[in-house]
């Protein structure tokens, strides 16, 4: 009968974290997630450089539970909201930067796309309240606009730096 009390109480015990891990993991109020490039709108040539900014929290590797800390997730086209209580996705759309990255070369298909930063804790969750950026809008093209001044960065093509994260595909 012992065992069996033992056996009850170690599930609920599991149950109950399980449910308090999937509310989500505190996060500041004031914590801010943007992107620093490309600008909301921007008309882009060829393989470009996303950078991500964060204020008022820090970046580190997932799986790593330092308090007020994440790891960056790239929303590509995605229209659905996330759910809360499941850890973000890891597909085409969803792309995770698991070593604490804070930019990636991107390779998308010409046309209008959708991004998005969600800042993921330790185990792939939103963070509650939720750290997410506005999301932009870019428009990838295969020549720049005759009016794309020499030093318009947006619409010129991106150098490749191996050293980097890339994130390339047809999206």
């Amino acid at each position: 009968m012992e065992t069996v009390r033992v056996a009850l109480i170690t599930a609920m015990l599991t149950l109950l974290a399980g449910a308090a891990h999937a509310q989500g993991t505190p996060a500041p109020p004031d914590a801010s997630l943007y992107f620093i490039s490309p600008s909301d709108g921007a008309t882009i040539k060829g393989p470009f450089w996303c950078r991500f900014g964060l204020r008022n929290m820090g970046v580190t590797h997932a799986g790593d539970d330092y308090p007020n800390s994440g790891h960056h997730h790239l929303l590509i086209d995605v229209d659905e909201p996330l759910e809360p209580t499941e850890p973000i996705p890891h597909d085409r759309r969803h792309h995770h930067f698991a070593a604490g990255q804070t930019e990636a070369l991107l390779e998308l298909a010409p046309g209008k796309h959708t991004l998005q930063l969600v800042l993921g804790d330790a185990n792939h969750f939103p963070f509650r309240p939720p750290v997410i950026s506005k999301k932009i809008t870019v428009l990838i093209v295969t020549e720049c606009p005759e009016a794309s001044s020499p030093g318009d960065h947006e619409c010129n093509a991106a150098a490749h730096d191996p050293r980097r994260s890339r994130v390339g595909g047809t999206h």
